[in-house]
């Protein structure tokens, strides 16, 4: 850092909630999200499912960026920050780990937090998926698909910024276009608000849909504040909670555009998945091992 710049202090945060990151994808925007993860001190996170892909896997994509974030993700973890890895459907081998604790972070298929006297019911959301539950080839062959779209849609923005257009997002448009897709969201926003309104929860919050949101729900038994953190592949959002109030954070609001770090020169990693999820263990036990130095 040259000696005429100011470090910009860390924003503090008293919680944040970040989903559907798809590391080892080719969609992951993992620079944008290491820049966001490096930019503010939460006191508590919650990684609410899908942060690493491990349907995608196979393909033994994993540049540098991915890691970084899985490092951002340690040090948090290693200075005290309560870490809660929340499983989902892309990371469902991680669900046999139910309970599993290292330190500050903790994996779990489901949480419920206190938050200033309310309640907060948080879980990745695939358990409302029917495809999911009873047709996964099919549920994997869209996951495939839907990777093939956002590498399609890569080449296309390349290709429109290169003329001075604006970058479009193809999954988006097709999303919010197809009317069942539309309905499916629709169906899964009030289900999941409806249950929270029987269990007497004050906030629900998934992840799965991709779809950025916050708004309260109500029917005949009562309301519930429903919140989704949206994804790190098409829309870059996370929620925040801090001083008693939800509110959605949004990448592209910001401006981390002069920012310079080692993710700029975004080199692979090329390994198999069983050598990167060993790399991946050995850098959470040296960080629990340092912590229990200090």
């Amino acid at each position: 850092m040259k000696k005429d710049q100011v470090k910009t202090p860390k924003r503090k945060v008293d919680l944040i909630v970040i989903s559907d990151v798809h590391l080892g994808t080719y969609g992951c925007h993992a620079k944008e999200l290491v820049r966001y993860m490096k930019s503010i001190k939460p006191k508590e996170v919650v990684l609410n499912g899908d942060i690493i892909d491990i349907w995608q896997f196979s393909k033994s994509y994993w540049p540098k960026s991915h890691m970084q974030v899985i490092k951002q993700i340690i040090s948090w973890a290693s200075k005290g920050t309560k870490v809660h890895y929340i499983t989902g459907n892309h990371d469902e081998l991680l669900r046999r780990f139910d309970g599993f604790e290292i330190g500050s972070l903790t994996i779990e298929n489901k949480l419920i937090l206190e938050l200033e006297g309310k309640k907060a019911w948080i879980f990745h959301g695939d358990v409302f998926d029917v495809t999911m539950q009873h047709a996964r080839w099919l549920t994997r062959m869209g996951s495939v698909g839907y990777d093939l779209l956002i590498y399609i849609n890569a080449a296309c923005n390349w290709t429109l910024q290169k003329f001075g257009r604006e970058k479009i997002s193809l999954s988006k448009k097709i999303k919010n276009s197809v009317k069942q897709a539309v309905k499916f969201i629709n169906h899964f926003e009030d289900t999941a608000a409806g249950i929270a309104i029987e269990n007497n929860y004050d906030y629900v919050i998934c992840g799965h849909i991709h779809q950025p949101e916050m708004r309260t729900i109500s029917n005949k038994s009562g309301s519930v504040q429903y919140l989704n953190s949206g994804d790190w592949v098409e829309n870059l959002t996370a929620l925040e909670y801090h001083d008693g109030k939800w509110s959605m954070f949004s990448y592209r609001d910001h401006d981390f555009e002069n920012d310079h770090d080692e993710n700029d020169d975004d080199k692979m990693i090329y390994a198999g998945k069983k050598e990167i999820f060993s790399m991946l263990f050995k850098e959470i036990q040296f960080s629990h091992s340092m912590q229990n130095i200090k």
